[in-house]
């Protein structure tokens, strides 16, 4: 694990089309028809290289979606050229990239650490492990859970909340959204990094832009 790769992803020519997520870099294309985003599925697929990265594929009507590597600290260097090349492939069959619907779910479950129990959250979910703090859908289709571990001298208050990754440069928008359908900021200290929102209940959610290269001014990651 190591942030030389992520960095190195952020830092790249001829990556725009992608979102570096929690899970990864990933890019989502707008193509017409489900039959031509299954053109460029199977063309993707042909990469040399690309079956060494992990990479995910979803297709729904009209946009495919993909998902270089499950994990943020899995980025390589050689992750860089895979993506360029799916760019160009998508950009010859008429795809169009929309970094604005690029996102990713993750579920923290809050714990201090002698009640961290991330074998029952396996079990139960079906996920498989990928680190010895989180577990992950083996089909993709899931969001990550995550388990944070907690101070053991403060005192436990709601114990999940949700993540949700997104674009750097449509964080603010997603943002705007939540608070126009009644959701309250209840920590922008990280911004625009992450903001901490709460709904009427309380429960919390966090958007975060940072994996995505948005700086933040405390110059440490958020929960």
């Amino acid at each position: 694990m190591s942030e030389q790769g992520w960095r190195a992803f952020l830092e790249a020519d001829g990556v725009e089309d992608w979102v570096v997520l929690h899970g990864g870099p990933t890019a989502v294309f707008r193509i017409d028809t489900l039959a031509a985003a299954a053109e460029l599925a199977e063309g993707i697929a042909a990469i040399p290289g690309l079956e060494g990265t992990r990479a995910q594929l979803t297709i729904v009507t009209g946009r495919l979606t993909v998902r270089l590597t499950r994990e943020l600290w899995g980025i390589e260097r050689e992750h860089v050229d895979v993506a360029r090349a799916i760019s160009r492939v998508a950009r010859e069959l008429g795809a169009v990239a929309e970094r604005g619907e690029v996102h990713e779910v993750q579920l923290a479950i809050a714990a201090k650490p002698d009640a961290i129990d991330l074998s029952f959250w396996r079990a139960v979910l079906g996920y498989a492990p990928l680190h010895e703090d989180n577990a992950l859908d083996p089909l993709g289709q899931g969001s990550t859970v995550w388990m944070q571990e907690l101070d053991p001298a403060k005192s436990l208050r709601h114990a999940m909340h949700v993540d949700v990754s997104v674009a750097r440069d449509h964080a603010e928008a997603r943002l705007a959204a939540a608070v126009a359908a009644g959701g309250v900021v209840v920590d922008n200290s990280h911004a625009p990094a992450a903001w901490i929102l709460a709904d009427r209940a309380g429960n919390k959610v966090c958007i975060a832009a940072w994996p995505d290269g948005a700086l933040d001014p405390q110059d440490s990651g958020p929960d």
